[in-house]
């Protein structure tokens, strides 16, 4: 009998290594090291003597030019995350904590699109009258919507008969008899997807699956999960909170960094279009230390307060602790203010909150968090009808940043009054400069100088 190998894979990281390891070499987590058997190479190539198969590749003139025709999930800000609507055929996978609400989103969508299209709802973790309670819930009803309960997934393709879009709740509950190993193994997640991939690109169905995360929040499994995706979405937020955001990480028929609002009501997921009533603070400019931002998110901006609280350290070491913001850029902001305005934190634990959970990871925020800081080291607030973006360099210059006309138009579309932008952007300004006071910085401490020691 021929001896069976076997191989030890990392959980985490997709890893591999021939004898059992306590500790990943790789990613360094403890006891994530599972064993599968090899798969036996196959014998595809050419035979001794025959003819060699002829070339498949063409020139790029010479291939076609294919139009991806969308389809509207009937949930406006869905569609503009995944880039307008989903497209067939493709793989779209949805990851976010545990409770957040992914089912309940794929459920709607679902019954959305079984109005005019036929859909399963391929359910590992529930029993289709559980599924079916959810929807009695939402008030859906549909007869073209189908539901089964199973776990393994080799049956699949007998269902799939007439179906154009299938719900996969979750890749990490099925598994394939093709393999020993549990669900949710490296290797059945990574087969379980290789095989969804090519149902959908061989017979033009499009799946939704729905994956777990880590407690560190990145998707489970191997990293293969998600590179063979067409479209990767993070479903995040608190329990205890009804919003919910919905971010893109990778879209192959779409703008990346695309963000939608939802709410979590009793009648389901609501998308959010207004958005001042979620990430500004009614008592903004009553307090120091707070000030509003036009934060870019794909293709469109949304005004984000953040807010800044600065006290005196009770330790030898001064605490830093943002939310919404990274932790090296506070330090750099930080080192600016000290260095090139005169603005000592040394002594002064500072804290950052971006407001609705919002994370500003793009550089023309510099400038609100500074004078967000300012604020509250001189104890003075800013006016709540104005707004302030741009990117602080370590010379202390305010650069010049991307989409400045479009964030202005979003003040101006809020009400603002007055705006701090780049003087390196003001070429493009002039259509607004009888809508809103737009005054350009050239460097932080003149804009500090301007809004606190003169008042």
């Amino acid at each position: 009998m021929a001896k069976t190998n076997t191989i030890f894979v990392c959980s985490e990281c997709g890893a591999t290594s021939p004898r059992w390891l306590g500790r990943c070499p790789s990613c360094g987590k403890f006891n994530t090291m599972a064993e599968e058997p090899v798969a036996p190479p196959s014998h595809t190539g050419a035979a001794k003597g025959t003819a060699p198969a002829a070339p498949r590749a063409l020139p790029l003139s010479r291939v076609e030019y294919r139009t991806y025709e969308r389809t509207p999930s009937g949930i406006s800000e869905f569609d503009n995350v995944i880039g307008g609507g989903i497209v067939k055929g493709s793989l779209v996978l949805l990851g976010g904590d545990p409770g957040i609400g992914k089912s309940t989103l794929l459920t709607q969508i679902a019954a959305n699109l079984s109005q005019n299209h036929r859909v399963l709802y391929f359910s590992a973790e529930e029993s289709c009258s559980q599924v079916k309670l959810r929807t009695e819930r939402l008030g859906l009803s549909s007869d073209n919507l189908l539901l089964i309960n199973e776990t393994c997934i080799d049956g699949l393709d007998a269902e799939l008969d007439g179906v154009e879009f299938c719900v996969i709740d979750s890749i990490q509950a099925v598994y394939t008899d093709d393999m020993s190993s549990s669900a949710g193994s490296v290797g059945q997640v990574r087969e379980c997807a290789s095989r969804l991939m090519r149902l959908a690109k061989s017979r033009g169905i499009t799946f939704f699956i729905i994956g777990h995360v880590t407690k560190e929040g990145a998707l489970a499994g191997p990293k293969v999960l998600e590179h063979i995706m067409d479209t990767v979405l993070y479903f995040e937020g608190e329990n205890q909170e009804n919003y919910r955001i919905l971010r893109s990480v990778k879209n192959r028929f779409g703008n990346v960094s695309e963000v939608g609002v939802f709410e979590m009501t009793d009648r389901g997921i609501i998308p959010v279009t207004d958005y001042s009533g979620i990430f500004l603070s009614e008592s903004r400019g009553e307090e120091p230390g707070a000030i509003v931002t036009p934060a870019r998110t794909g293709n469109r901006c949304m005004n984000v307060e953040v807010q800044t609280l600065i006290s005196k350290t009770s330790f030898g070491q001064p605490r830093r602790m943002p939310l919404g913001v990274d932790y090296n850029k506070l330090v750099l902001l930080l080192a600016v203010l000290e260095k090139r305005c005169g603005v000592n934190l040394g002594g002064f634990d500072v804290y950052v909150n971006v407001m609705g959970g919002i994370k500003l990871g793009e550089p023309a925020s510099d400038l609100a968090v500074c004078a967000a800081l300012a604020s509250s080291f001189f104890d003075k607030p800013i006016d709540k009808f104005t707004a302030a973006f741009g990117e602080v360099g370590l010379t202390g210059e305010v650069r010049a940043v991307s989409y400045a006309e479009k964030r202005v138009a979003e003040c101006v579309k809020m009400g603002f009054k007055k705006v701090l932008v780049p003087a390196k952007n003001m070429k493009s300004m002039t259509k607004y400069m009888d809508k809103i006071d737009i005054v350009p910085v050239l460097y932080v401490n003149t804009m500090i100088k301007s809004l606190f020691k003169q008042q």
